[in-house]
């Protein structure tokens, strides 16, 4: 029972926490720049990580395994979080979920090439009727979505994500989760840096909830959702753990009713039961 129980709060954790992100961008993003949102909240991440993994006596990566980590940290952390919050400027944040969640469709296709795993024509059929019911989630936000440059930039997002999940797939094996967090994320932040100058003007400037904001994004959907996605991912398959993200639309879509007083549209929520029906589908066949 405790075995069958854990995964599914921590899935429930990082689908609440990953979609109130969505959200929390959008009310930083009214003081912070894109590049200074990503950089701070990562500068806070970072600090958690570096804390925990020293309280809890963890391993330094192996030396030959630092290129690739760099390079993992790069494009799920740096070019991710830097793409989504300059998306987010022009997209609305049930639109940017809607962008990003395409993830699981990316991963599977991303799974098969590089992992070799296997997706029966019924698995398929669930990541198609989740993607279906995302889709009809944001028609119902924001008739319909055009190709903006920032829908352009959340498309990178979601490819980049994607990847990072793939890439991290074998190292987990190796590594225990909070390690490998660790590592990826503190070598994330080390690339975002460069985008430092600035940065101390900003939070002075900022308004003391949006900073609040940033500073919950870097603890609770950075550093404690990038360690629970891992753990689950090193109990699942790629494609199994991702498409668990069809949910996080729902949520964004709730959050953002609560947070922002954007209502939901009937048609929404005709595709959030849709995405449900889609991800519990592929849950028992994929």
């Amino acid at each position: 029972m405790k075995k069958r129980l854990l995964p599914v709060i921590a899935i429930g954790l990082v689908i609440t926490m990953w979609a109130s992100a969505f959200v929390g961008i959008r009310s930083a993003l009214e003081s912070y720049s894109p590049f200074h949102l990503a950089l701070f909240r990562y500068l806070i991440a970072s600090a958690i990580m570096v804390v925990a993994g020293y309280l809890m006596n963890i391993r330094l990566p192996e030396s030959k395994d630092i290129p690739a980590i760099l390079f993992i940290g790069f494009i799920g952390i740096t070019v991710y979080h830097v793409a989504l919050n300059y998306g987010e400027i022009t997209v609305n944040a049930s639109a940017a979920s809607f962008i990003v969640n395409s993830v699981p469709l990316i991963t599977a296709v991303f799974a098969i090439l590089f992992l070799k795993e296997r997706i029966s024509k019924y698995g398929w059929l669930g990541l198609l009727g989740g993607f279906t019911g995302v889709s009809i989630i944001v028609l119902g936000e924001s008739n319909g979505l055009s190709l903006s440059g920032g829908a352009l930039v959340l498309v990178v997002a979601a490819i980049s994500l994607a990847a990072f999940f793939v890439l991290q797939k074998p190292f987990l094996k190796k590594y225990k989760p909070l390690e490998f967090s660790t590592y990826v994320i503190v070598a994330g932040t080390l690339f975002m840096l460069f985008l430092s100058p600035g940065l101390l003007q900003s939070i002075e400037n900022a308004r003391l909830e949006h900073t609040v904001s940033v500073i919950y994004l870097g603890i609770f959907p950075g550093a404690a959702g990038y360690i629970l996605f891992a753990w689950v991912m090193n109990r699942y398959t790629a494609t199994k753990s991702t498409s668990f993200i069809f949910l996080i639309p729902i949520m964004t879509l709730f959050l953002s009713w609560i947070w922002l007083g954007e209502i939901p549209a009937m048609l929404s929520l005709v595709g959030g039961g849709l995405a449900l029906g889609g991800v519990y589908f592929y849950q028992k066949v994929g």
